[in-house]
């Protein structure tokens, strides 16, 4: 159990240092790793508290560089809903397809970043797909909580330079977790103890975030960002296997 408790730790740090990278993408290393050991619904919870809280507190430390506050608010908007409905599935959903739904998920994102890296997405289309968009994520996010083949692969598109994507993806991301919360408690998923589990792990993911921060700008983020693509087929592979 304490080996279990102490992996956790680790993707939780990993997940902070990607975060600290480039601004999001920690659920797509936490998930993966914790639904090795537990069940994705286990995996969503203990990440629930983490997520608001380090996208509270970065998209508050980037909040001046918002620009385009309807498309920001359209967004953050279909996304809560969108994780309000997620978590009614993630509720309904047999664990073991949840599983094979997180393991795809992050394949996906791998695939689509190494077939169309310089993929760019007109804004005013962008604009207009926004709230499909912020919904789709958000289910993503409440019933596999992993949102990134939609949300990350989106701004991406975008071309938003780091500083308006930080703040941007932080707020989605927020606003997803403020649903998603009492969403998980509502449901029954979420527990005094994985609350307590979830409290303690944004020690990690707040230890990761600077040093994630530092290696970026030493090894650079084309680099760094290859390496986690990396660990992420390994991970979904591992997830495979054990649903399989």
């Amino acid at each position: 159990m304490i080996t279990i408790f102490l992996v956790a730790m680790l993707a939780f740090l990993l997940g902070g240092i990607l975060k600290g990278a480039i601004g999001a993408g920690t659920p797509v290393v936490v998930i993966p790793i914790l639904s090795i050991y537990y069940d994705v619904p286990y995996a969503v919870a203990v990440f629930a508290v983490p997520a608001l809280a380090s996208n509270i507190w970065q998209g508050w430390s980037y909040r001046h560089n918002l620009r385009d506050r309807g498309f920001v608010w359209r967004l953050v908007i279909a996304a809560a809903i969108g994780a309000l409905i997620g978590t009614l599935l993630l509720a309904a959903l047999p664990s073991k397809w949840l599983s094979i739904i997180v393991a795809l998920l992050a394949l996906f994102y791998v695939a689509f970043r190494l077939m169309k890296p310089d993929w760019q997405l007109n804004y005013g289309v962008a604009r207009v797909l926004a709230a499909p968009a912020g919904f789709l994520g958000g289910v993503l996010q409440g019933a596999a909580g992993i949102s990134a083949p939609v949300s990350l692969t989106y701004l991406h598109a975008i071309h938003l330079p780091r500083d308006r994507f930080i703040p941007t993806i932080s707020s989605m991301f927020a606003a997803m977790s403020i649903v998603q919360l009492p969403s998980l408690v509502a449901v029954g998923i979420m527990t005094w103890q994985i609350f307590l589990v979830s409290i303690f792990a944004c020690i990690p993911l707040f230890v990761g975030m600077p040093i994630g921060a530092a290696m970026v700008r030493r090894v650079g983020a084309k680099a760094f960002d290859r390496m986690i693509m990396a660990l992420l087929v390994v991970i979904a592979g591992m997830l495979l296997l054990e649903s399989l």
